[in-house]
């Protein structure tokens, strides 16, 4: 997994202004299959912190039992107690399934955009053209038939 800066806090206390009162972006990279179809190993993720959270939202949030480490996952619900996280490939497991309903202060921020990199065997014309329709999309509350944060 490719290190993801600390998590920017977020002022609770004064009333957000101008810049500051921004949500802010990053960008991180997928690592693990627990997500294919959706996100692939090597994809790039645009995720906004302290975005709100839907159901069926890809979302990225700390393991619940080894906090240092950042997992993508689908939201699936909301439960007592936080959310329920499934990811998209079922046989790769480490979800809720697992560890049961993730506490919602663990629930770090929300996915926006998938970016998929120009791979090596894609050099050809029609592979940079299939690359170029499928390389940058919006990662929906639905399943994609379509991305390194450990994906596991």
């Amino acid at each position: 997994m490719r290190e993801v800066p600390e998590v920017p806090e977020l002022a609770d206390e004064q009333p957000a202004r101008g810049l500051a009162a921004r949500v802010p972006f990053q960008v991180v990279e997928v690592t693990g299959p627990s997500m294919v179809p959706t996100l692939h190993h090597g994809d790039w993720l645009l995720v906004q912190y302290g975005a709100p959270v839907r159901p069926g939202d890809v979302v990225i949030l700390r393991h619940p039992f080894q906090q240092d480490l950042l997992v993508v996952k689908r939201a699936v619900e909301r439960r007592a107690g936080g959310w329920w996280v499934l990811g998209d490939n079922s046989y790769a497991g480490g979800d809720s399934t697992d560890y049961g309903t993730v506490p919602e202060e663990l629930v770090l921020a929300r996915v926006r955009a998938r970016y998929r990199p120009l791979t090596k065997d894609q050099r050809s014309v029609r592979g940079v053209v299939a690359w170029a329709v499928s390389a940058l999309r919006p990662v929906s509350a639905a399943r994609s038939v379509s991305r390194r944060l450990r994906a596991r």
